[in-house]
């Protein structure tokens, strides 16, 4: 049993930082002290000017733990990484943080690929973002795809290992088939290197090189070959004019940053100025900031936001001096691995480019703050809504499953995840059914729930062994609560499992009227009726439209898969090797219908013999 005034007396006089509990052992609050003895203490004396958030949070503390560290710098990084894994409640926190967009560029590999990711890895790869526009990330990757033709699948490509046949992309001149040893490791770095100078906001390279070659194609008489690289320069220069700014106090690269705030949310703008221009601009929405400055706002900012983001500039400005300003910048300094200086411009062009931050800043604020409060609604309100109905305290994370057939063929099922109202596409999981043949939903349902939570007991394992939080798991975390998309009978299958396996998790069954729509829940052998205009209603519509629609989804792409591998049985000559030949050159069967004995043979490069009774078969 944890006592709390024995435990206080414990505290050691040393730097440190200090991690709160609450009864369910969830880590409420992270900190950081000079002295953790007299800090951690302050929380339990009686004090009449702390702020209601603290009150709250101090209300709900069971036991604490803390970490020893050497000096106030440690216990600062320390305590940074801690509020990035854990996310307590009561820290201030940049809101939707890892929902922005990156570009991630995998330069380990011997042919690194360009890809779209919303979350860095733990890697050695090179990441730019985050940005707000998922339409830009992706404009900025096809300009670079189609230019230096980089590879955009999977396969494992390595320098003299030639393990594949070239693919249709080759044949279409947008890759260079690495795969087949058709370009070597170091002529496609040079490639990826200059698209890394371009998103480091160096564009002429490209330029030049996008010209020289629409020159070449024009001197060759080779016009559509022209056009295709004068339209790519229309688009490079399209990206390029979004760099609005041109910074004439110098060509070194910064971060400029600002904040606005009312009484209850604060938006930071954020400018990325690169070589002199700014390449992207970025607003970060913050919760809880009750009884912050804006010194404060704005200094817990660039501690969240810079232990996470891929690049630190030489030099951050900022509108206004931040606390622990020196120790903040010998950090960044320490993590970019060369100087960073925070400035506080005050005259000339560098503070109006700081009040141009914060002008925005306050645009977004004000056209944000009614959509903000309507998308809390909708979302974390929702959640209290049903968390009220359901009688449960804590409502965060909610999984929804859902069998899709035909007359009991191709059975799947399929697992959705919403996690503060918002789905979670990243933690859906598709299951094919392996021991039920029929249609016997109920079977199905019960393979499904047990495969999910065997494989999280396993998964919860695995992450233990490492020394690794079970939040880095998939299948590992449990949800709060179990929507099924049915009744009574539904729920029976999801109690008997959970009993099966000794798990504790509330599940509420979705009742059907006549006309196939949701008139209330199923809980505990009682159906609750529901408001249909509440936004909780509208939370499960939501939740149970995605569970169809993504089993619906899976199950259509088996059937598809299993009619193509069934035209293919019946072609003389046509085995596995060869259809798999043959869908890499066609994109579908009906192309393949299409094409003449000479198109199939050479694309899919299989003897004209064969092309012969391919087309045989479709004519």
């Amino acid at each position: 049993m944890f006592n709390i005034k024995e435990e206080l007396d414990k505290l050691p006089k040393e730097p440190g930082v200090y991690l709160m509990h609450d009864k369910d052992d969830n880590i409420i609050y992270v900190g950081k002290a000079v002295n953790l003895f007299n800090r951690v203490r302050s929380y339990f004396r009686v004090m009449n000017n702390r702020t209601p958030k603290i009150e709250r949070m101090i209300s709900l503390i069971d036991h604490f733990e803390y970490i020893v560290v050497d000096s106030d710098l440690e216990a600062f990084v320390l305590e940074n990484n801690l509020i990035k894994e854990y996310n307590p409640k009561y820290n201030t926190l940049l809101k939707d943080s890892k929902t922005y967009p990156y570009i991630k560029v995998s330069v380990t590999e011997d042919y690194p690929k360009i890809s779209f990711v919303r979350r860095m890895g733990k890697d050695k790869s090179k990441y730019f973002g985050p940005y707000t526009s998922s339409a830009a990330v992706n404009d900025i990757i096809e300009l670079l795809n189609n230019t230096y033709k980089f590879r955009t699948c999977n396969k494992a490509c390595k320098e003299g290992e030639a393990n594949d046949r070239p693919c249709l992309n080759f044949h279409m001149g947008k890759c260079l088939a690495p795969c087949s040893g058709k370009v070597s490791s170091a002529d496609y770095k040079a490639n990826i290197n200059l698209a890394i100078d371009f998103m480091n906001g160096n564009d002429k390279a490209l330029l030049r090189e996008l010209k020289e070659k629409m020159e070449k194609a024009s001197e060759e008489m080779d016009f559509e070959e022209a056009i295709k690289y004068r339209d790519l320069i229309e688009s490079a220069k399209r990206i390029i004019e979004r760099q609005k700014i041109s910074d004439n106090t110098g060509f070194d690269d910064k971060d400029i940053i600002a904040q606005a705030h009312d009484e209850t949310d604060a938006v930071v703008q954020v400018f990325f100025v690169r070589n002199g221009k700014m390449i992207g601009r970025e607003h970060h929405h913050m919760d809880d900031i009750q009884g912050l400055s804006d010194e404060e706002i704005l200094g817990e900012f660039v501690k969240r936001y810079y232990t996470g983001t891929p690049y630190i500039p030489p030099i951050i400005m900022l509108s206004a001096d931040i606390p622990e300003q020196d120790m903040i910048s010998s950090w960044l300094s320490n993590q970019r691995g060369g100087s960073c200086k925070l400035v506080i411009p005050k005259i000339g062009f560098k503070e109006k480019l700081v009040d141009l931050a914060r002008n925005n800043a306050e645009i977004v604020l004000k056209k944000d703050k009614e959509r903000i409060v309507l998308e809390e609604k909708k979302t974390k309100g929702a959640l209290e809504e049903l968390g009220k109905i359901l009688g449960m305290e804590e409502l965060n994370r909610l999984e929804a499953f859902d069998i899709s057939n035909t007359n009991g063929f191709q059975n799947v099922g399929s697992m959705v995840v919403f996690e503060g109202g918002k789905p979670v596409k990243g933690d859906y999981r598709k299951f094919r059914i392996k021991s039920v043949e029929g249609p016997d939903d109920y079977s199905c349902m019960h393979e499904v729930l047990s495969r999910r939570f065997i494989h999280g007991f396993e998964e919860k394992k695995q992450l233990r062994e490492k020394k690794m939080d079970e939040r880095y798991g998939s299948f590992s975390r449990f949800p709060d609560l179990i929507l099924m998309d049915g009744g009574k009978g539904q729920v029976n299958v999801a109690l008997e499992v959970l009993s099966e396996l000794g798990i504790n998790i509330p599940v509420c069954g979705m009742v059907k009227d006549d006309n196939h729509h949701t008139r209330g829940l199923y809980v505990d052998g009682t159906e609750i009726p529901i408001d249909r205009h509440s936004e909780s209603f509208k939370l499960i519509t939501r939740v149970q439209d995605e569970a169809h629609r993504f089993a619906i989804e899976y199950h259509k792409s088996l059937r598809e898969k299993k009619q193509v591998h069934s035209v293919f049985e019946d072609i003389p000559g046509i085995g596995p090797a060869r259809r798999k030949a043959l869908l890499r050159a066609f994109e579908n069967v009906e192309e393949i219908k299409q094409a003449s004995v000479e198109t199939i043979a050479e694309r899919a490069e299989i003897p004209e013999g064969v092309a012969l009774e391919v087309y045989k078969y479709f004519h």
